[in-house]
């Protein structure tokens, strides 16, 4: 399924309630300014519309020139569905342009209300269609990096439902990849100890157990959902696994350390001036 297509398996792109939703996100996302809920707009728990929404989004930015470049899955940790008031993963797509590896800075003003979280990235070097088999899994993946992800809420306060996020390209905002790389044979999933830094302070601690009892599984459950929405995932993408702790807030002027396990430190800097 391509991103811009008439129909989705899982929602209908021409639905005028998917419309409006996607045209308020977006004109959130162009303005600086949240948007009340967009429940009010497809149903609190329609997933399918959600996505649906989400799939019109993506295919705006990459009619404008954006490149996928992966996925990220959202809410697979126990602290922060509590925080968010959820009870359930999603996913989201990721785009070139939300990695800022290279700088390891968040220009003021460029999110809404972002947050970070701490969480394990896999590189793909196959196809992963069959997401049923655990050696196929490991076998797909080309080697695991530490990663912060900035995410972000175009609803203003952050008040969600599940359609809310999912709609919302899963609450994206922008990542930060370490520079260590290793092969998953390598590496700890599920033991893999996080601690995230806040301008020097302990914020947020974890393991990887709390995504989804072992981030591997949470990669086998968005290779599944990904092949049931007829969009599987591919070499070479990259798939944020989710967080390993609770999500912190980030005003600007903050720097962000996480520490990963053998995967080492991923840093990033929110720049001073006027983020909300």
């Amino acid at each position: 399924m391509e991103y811009g297509a008439d129909t989705s398996t899982r929602g209908n792109l021409r639905d005028p309630a998917v419309r409006a939703a996607a045209d308020r996100l977006w004109c959130a996302s162009h303005t600086r300014r949240p948007t009340a809920p967009i429940r009010t707009v497809i149903g609190a728990h329609s997933i399918d519309a959600a996505y649906a929404v989400q799939q019109e989004l993506v295919a705006r930015r990459v009619a404008a020139g954006g490149v996928v470049v992966g996925r990220k899955i959202g809410l697979t940790s126990p602290a922060v569905q509590q925080q968010l008031g959820v009870d359930q993963p999603d996913f989201g797509v990721l785009l070139a342009d939300m990695d800022i590896s290279a700088s390891g800075v968040v220009p003021a003003d460029l999110l809404l209300q972002p947050r970070a979280e701490a969480e394990i990235a896999f590189a793909l070097k196959n196809d992963l269609t069959d997401p049923d088999d655990p050696k196929r899994i490991r076998a797909a993946i080309d080697y695991a990096v530490g990663a912060v992800e900035i995410v972000d809420s175009r609803i203003s306060d952050w008040d969600l439902s599940i359609a809310d996020t999912i709609a919302d390209n899963a609450s994206s905002g922008l990542f930060v990849l370490g520079e260590r790389r290793l092969p998953i044979a390598e590496l700890d999933t599920r033991g893999v100890v996080m601690r995230m830094y806040a301008n020097d302070r302990l914020a947020s601690q974890g393991v990887g157990t709390a995504c989804l009892g072992d981030p591997l599984a949470a990669l086998a459950w968005l290779a599944s959902t990904a092949a049931a929405f007829g969009d599987p995932l591919r070499a070479g993408q990259l798939v944020l696994s989710g967080a390993l702790g609770p999500m912190v807030l980030t005003p600007a002027g903050t720097h962000i350390r996480a520490e990963i396990g053998a995967l080492g430190t991923v840093s990033v800097l929110f720049s001073p001036g006027g983020q909300r």
